[in-house]
């Protein structure tokens, strides 16, 4: 495993922020397993956990204006480091007018023991949630968390309560679930009002 401090990585016309490797899931496809990188970026495993003043250096070197959208997605669960993930987006909300997106397995409240939804307010523009599965069993399969709570449940709920104070709200899953299972994501995030966005799954 290669270590390094790589906070921000580019792929396309979009900005990856990489704040930390926590995370409580497990998920059967996570690049994580596959390699100590995403899409030909340097190592993501970082040596130790970045700081505010870590993350606004490396920021300081981007022209964050020239960028589609800024993106909290590394080797990691964003909300593992809420305040510091908080901070780093009000700094780029002082600095240019470029969408921020957090990619997140939706399970913050119970990573942080409250419902955190309401403190996103004014900081990020879209969210995407690991949707994974249509249900609760194939959900604790692909993502294998290690709350002992219904983190299906949860996830739902985050995702509803945080389309109350983010513009844009999205589920994701990966292709490799099938086609079957697919359709019952689309259907189940239709009948909670939120779109569905299928991701090609790429080994890297």
């Amino acid at each position: 495993m290669k270590k390094a401090m790589t906070l921000c990585y580019e792929i396309g016309d979009k900005l990856y922020l990489n704040i930390t490797n926590k995370c409580p899931c497990n998920c059967t496809f996570c690049l994580r397993g596959n390699g100590d990188g995403a899409y030909g970026s340097e190592p993501l495993w970082l040596k130790r956990q970045p700081n505010f003043e870590d993350m606004k250096n490396a920021l300081e070197k981007k022209d964050l204006g020239a960028y589609k959208q800024i993106v909290f997605c590394g080797y990691g669960e964003p909300t593992c480091e809420f305040e510091l993930l908080k901070q780093t987006a009000a700094y780029i909300k002082q600095r240019c007018d470029t969408p921020v997106r957090i990619n997140t397995n939706g399970l913050g409240d119970l990573i942080n023991g409250r419902e955190i939804s309401a403190e996103l307010e004014g900081l990020v523009d879209s969210l995407s949630i690991s949707l994974n599965a249509p249900d609760k069993e194939n959900y604790d399969k692909i993502t294998r968390p290690s709350f002992k709570a219904d983190c299906f449940a949860a996830m739902l709920k985050f995702a509803s309560q945080a389309s109350k104070y983010v513009p844009e709200v999205m589920f994701t899953v990966v292709d490799v679930i099938g086609e079957q299972e697919i359709a019952r994501s689309r259907a189940l995030a239709d009948s909670v009002g939120i779109k569905l966005r299928v991701r090609e799954y790429i080994a890297d």
